[in-house]
């Protein structure tokens, strides 16, 4: 067997031959995706789509190099959800614009890793330029500072352990934990807060739950109680996090109630509004983040609803000095010490050693098409929610669970008997939906009742295909009744 001829691979002729190839696939993916009579999703299950990539290789044996690449990609397409279909509203995974597909190309090719300065000039530059921009906006001063990070699970267990670090008074970093420590968080925050105070040691007391209000929101009349109950425990609760929106039901915690508490008892207020967050770049839908202005920390995802591909998150500190407490460690080969406020060396700031020139995707959006495709998107998606309220209001089967604050839904179809009846079909009808693929939408489960859940992240749906789809599930309701 003849040795890797890696002149060949790494030959810019034939890159650029396969480079050809690989656009005019993306381009027949984006059109039939777009078109209207494309699908969704084709389902399988996971065995049988495992099975279909174990068998992969022998269907394609002694196949040329470009014919693999070729079938390869053509079979992943036929195997992904289709998130450019307007008829996609599910998860909240936005729809990127094409032209980060080559903002990808271009960074994977540099594979310049940003653990310190030099191995990322020009991303990290990016970065402080693009969270400079996203801190004034939220409302922060000039001695704020923010910095990129792989999604807002990471971002959120960043900011977390900042909050400790700032104000519990013992050096955890190095004694490790020696008290009960707590967070107070909504029952509807996502998952990830959960996780992060898990991650962090505090166990099932240090998650301290806020009881919610009407709006399925952080109730802030329970604030006071659920502090001092807390405290009561022998739990220091050092900070709070406020929801923007909550994952389920898109709407806002009462973020301005939830600062002005954290300043009476002088802790943390984190905002996690990976999704919803940026809407301060919304004259329209600002108000939303009313508060997030005195947090001490926010998270932002550029891949939700800022036009990019997964993943990218940002997140913000109010007091820069914050952005550098968390992980005080000498690493010789790499970091060093200094007086110099050291913004331009990521891995003293975030988990990643090695990171992805994600700042690339946000500083290209903001020059190439300016701050108004930010705002003009959110407006949309946000308008169209309260549009499919409307169509669903004109179907009497059907019934929504809250009028959204975002371009979140939640809703069902109104089956007859019991409660655990009507759950069971509206998971069945879910599941009808998901099987047939021509539209892609999730469920959730709220008090205890089985409800269809829409994210809607795509800016080429339409209101017409939001009538169509409802159109459409109630034709598979039937089958059902």
């Amino acid at each position: 067997m003849s040795k890797t001829n890696f002149k060949k691979l790494y030959n810019p002729a034939d890159f650029a031959q396969q480079g050809l190839l690989v656009f005019e696939l993306l381009q027949d993916f984006l059109e039939k995706a777009q078109s209207e009579d494309s699908k969704t999703i084709n389902y399988r299950s996971p065995e049988d789509e495992l099975d279909f990539w174990k068998k992969w290789p022998n269907k394609h044996k002694g196949a040329a190099e470009n014919q693999k690449i070729q079938a390869l990609i053509t079979s992943l397409f036929g195997h992904t959800n289709h998130i450019h279909n307007p008829k996609y509203i599910g998860h909240q995974v936005g729809a990127p614009l094409p032209i980060n597909s080559f903002l990808g190309a271009a960074t994977a090719l540099i594979n310049n890793g940003m653990a310190v300065y030099e191995m990322g000039m020009a991303p990290t530059a990016m970065e402080r330029i693009v969270t400079d921009w996203l801190c004034s906006r939220v409302g922060f001063d000039h001695k704020s500072r923010g910095f990129l990070t792989s999604g807002g699970t990471l971002a959120n267990l960043t900011a977390l352990l900042a909050a400790r670090r700032t104000i519990v008074k013992e050096d955890i970093w190095h004694t490790g934990n020696t008290k009960k420590l707590g967070v107070m968080v909504s029952a509807e925050a996502h998952y990830c807060i959960d996780r992060a105070a898990r991650i962090m040691g505090l166990g099932d007391q240090g998650i301290i739950g806020i009881p919610l209000n009407k709006q399925f929101c952080a109730d802030a009349t329970k604030l006071e109680e659920v502090y001092q109950n807390a405290v009561k425990k022998g739990i220091e609760v050092f900070a709070i996090v406020g929801s923007a929106p909550s994952t389920a039901t898109g709407n806002f915690d009462p973020l301005e109630e939830m600062a002005q508490f954290a300043k009476s008892k002088s802790i943390w207020f984190h905002v996690d509004g990976a999704h919803g967050g940026a809407v301060v770049l919304s004259k329209k839908y600002k108000h939303l983040m009313k508060g997030a202005e005195d947090a001490d920390s926010i998270v932002i995802d550029g891949h939700k609803m800022m036009l990019m591909p997964t993943l990218t998150t940002a997140l913000l500190f109010k007091k820069g000095d914050n952005a550098h407490r968390n992980f005080n460690q000498r690493v010789e080969y790499l970091l060093h010490d200094t007086e110099e406020e050291d913004w331009y060396n990521g891995a003293k700031r975030t988990f990643e050693c090695t990171k992805t020139m994600t700042s690339v995707y946000w500083y290209t959006l903001l020059q190439v098409y300016g701050e108004k495709i930010f705002e003009d998107f959110i407006d949309r998606q946000f308008d169209l929610a309260k549009d499919f309220i409307k169509i669903l209001d004109l179907h009497p089967r059907f019934e929504y669970f809250l009028p959204p604050d975002s371009n979140i839904v939640c809703f069902r179809y109104l089956f007859e008997g019991s409660h655990d009846e009507v759950n069971h079909k509206n998971n069945a009808l879910r599941q009808l939906v998901l099987e047939d693929g021509t539209y892609y939408c999730v469920k959730t489960v709220l008090n205890k009742t089985q409800f269809l859940r829409v994210s809607l992240m795509n800016a080429t749906t339409e209101v017409s295909h939001l009538k169509e789809f409802i159109q459409f599930t109630e034709k598979m309701a039937q089958k059902l009744i």
